[in-house]
């Protein structure tokens, strides 16, 4: 009985720990909100017509400002580590990244980075340009 006890509470302990939807969002300069950012543009890696197109329905890039927004993200990744082996198979392992920077030159400013456990999708696209739309007060709503 208290090995099974053991078992549960070690498997409640995976879950509660696994990784989460939750972004990590970190501000460099914590004075820009209150400067404002009137312009922004966009940097893709790699270049994928479906994320461009559902992020510039989002906002108005211009290539020439000094602001530059550089999203990244993969899918598809697999651990083979066995040191997760537990994590794997008590949660929802992340499979995906999605990373969204903001740089004024090589000066990073502010970052947002996402697991997920699903290839990156319109959706989160969008929540986390939302994200940092309101935690820097973008002048511009978009098109």
């Amino acid at each position: 009985m208290k090995k099974i006890r053991h078992t549960i509470l070690f498997a409640l302990l995976l879950f509660l720990s696994s990784c989460g939807d939750d972004a990590i969002v970190k501000r460099y300069d914590r004075h820009l909100p209150e400067r404002g950012i009137s312009c922004l543009q966009l940097d893709l890696f790699p270049d994928r017509p479906a994320w461009r197109s559902t992020l510039e329905k989002l906002y108005p890039f211009s290539p020439g400002c000094p602001y530059r927004l550089s999203v990244s993200g993969k899918g598809g990744i697999h651990c083979n580590s066995n040191a997760n082996a537990p994590r794997k198979t008590f949660s929802n392992f992340p499979s995906a990244y999605l990373r969204m920077e903001l740089h004024r030159g090589m000066k990073l400013l502010y970052s947002y980075y996402i697991d997920l456990t699903h290839d990156v999708e319109s959706s989160d696209l969008k929540r986390a340009f939302h994200r940092l739309q309101s935690d820097l007060r973008l002048s511009h709503s978009g098109k």
